[in-house]
C-alpha cells in the first residue's frame, strides 16, 4: 500500500519545471558552451594578456597596439590616360571691334583672324578638337580646355626701329609656362623673329579671357608681331605664322601626352565647341 501510495504522489516543483522548460534550457547551455568557446578563441596568448594587464594598471596604455609593417614601394599597374584634349583659338578682337587700324584700313582683326582660322584648321587636321572663339565668345565662361591661345597683333604705327618681333604672356590665374615656353619657342623658330619682352604689359597677364574661363585651364595670349615693321611676315606668310602657332601648342600637348608637365583632367567641354 505504500509504494501505491507513493506512485500516486504528485510531480516535485523542480522536476515539473525541468521538463515544462527543457528545450530553454537547453538553449541557454548551447548559448553558454558558445560564448565560452568564443572567449576562448579570441583571447590573447597568455605573456601579451599579462602586458595588456601590466600597462592598464600602471597607466601607461595610452595608444592601440601597432604592428609595424615595412614600407613597400606602390607600382602603377596601369598608365593613366589623358583628359580628353581640346584646344582653344581666340581671335583677337573679333566680333567685338578692329582693334589696331592701319592708314591703309587694314585692321588687327583681320590679321588675327587670317592667323587664328589657319591655327585651328591645322590642329583639327591632325585629329585635335579645337574651337575658334571670338573676343568676348559667350563660351569663354566656365570654358574648358586643354590649352587656350588668344592671337593678336602690335600697332601699326611706326615706333622705332626695334619695334618688332612678338611677345606672349601667360595667365596670372593659372600655370602657364609650360604651354608659353613651348609656344614661344616654336613661333621664334618658325618665324624667326625676336622676342619683345621689353613690351610686355601687366594687362596682358590680366587679359579678360583669362578670368572667365575654367580654373586650372592653361593660357597664353601672344601678339603675334608689329603690324609695321612686321607686316610682310602677318600679311604675306601668315601660314609661317600659324605655323609657329600650332607647332608651339603641339609640342605643349606632346608634354601632356608624356606626362612631362600637369594638365589638369578636365570634364566634357561646354556646348558648341
Amino acid at each position: 500500500m505504500r509504494a501505491a501510495y507513493e506512485d500516486e504522489q504528485p510531480d516535485r516543483p523542480v522536476m515539473r519545471f525541468i521538463r515544462r522548460n527543457l528545450s530553454l534550457l537547453a538553449f541557454l547551455a548551447l548559448a553558454g558552451a558558445a560564448m565560452m568557446g568564443a572567449y576562448v578563441y579570441f583571447s590573447p596568448a597568455s605573456g601579451v594578456a599579462e602586458v595588456v594587464a601590466a600597462g592598464s594598471s600602471a597607466g601607461a596604455l595610452s595608444a592601440p597596439f601597432v604592428k609595424p609593417v615595412p614600407a613597400r614601394p606602390v607600382l602603377q599597374r596601369l598608365i593613366q590616360s589623358p583628359g580628353p584634349i581640346r584646344v582653344g583659338v581666340i581671335s583677337g578682337h573679333k566680333g567685338n571691334d578692329s582693334g589696331a587700324v592701319c592708314a591703309d584700313g587694314l585692321t588687327e582683326a583681320e590679321v588675327n583672324e587670317n592667323i587664328a582660322v589657319r591655327v585651328v584648321s591645322a590642329l583639327q587636321a591632325r585629329g585635335i578638337a579645337a574651337d575658334l572663339l571670338t573676343e568676348f565668345d559667350p563660351r569663354l565662361d566656365g570654358y574648358v580646355a586643354t590649352a587656350l591661345v588668344s592671337i593678336h597683333a602690335d600697332s601699326c604705327d611706326y615706333i622705332n626701329d626695334v619695334a618688332t618681333g612678338f611677345k606672349i604672356a601667360g595667365s596670372g590665374y593659372t600655370d602657364s609656362s609650360s604651354l608659353s615656353i613651348c609656344v614661344e619657342d616654336a613661333y621664334r623658330r618658325a618665324t624667326e623673329m625676336s622676342y619683345h619682352a621689353n613690351t610686355i604689359t601687366p594687362d596682358m597677364a590680366d587679359y579678360q579671357a583669362f578670368r572667365r574661363i575654367s580654373s586650372g585651364v592653361p593660357a597664353i595670349i601672344i601678339e603675334v608681331g608689329f603690324m609695321n615693321l612686321d607686316r610682310p611676315m602677318l600679311t604675306q606668310q601668315p601660314d609661317r605664322v600659324a605655323g609657329g602657332i600650332t607647332d608651339g601648342i603641339w609640342c605643349f600637348l606632346d608634354q601632356i601626352r608624356s606626362g612631362v608637365s600637369y594638365a589638369p583632367q578636365f570634364a566634357i567641354p561646354p556646348d558648341g565647341g
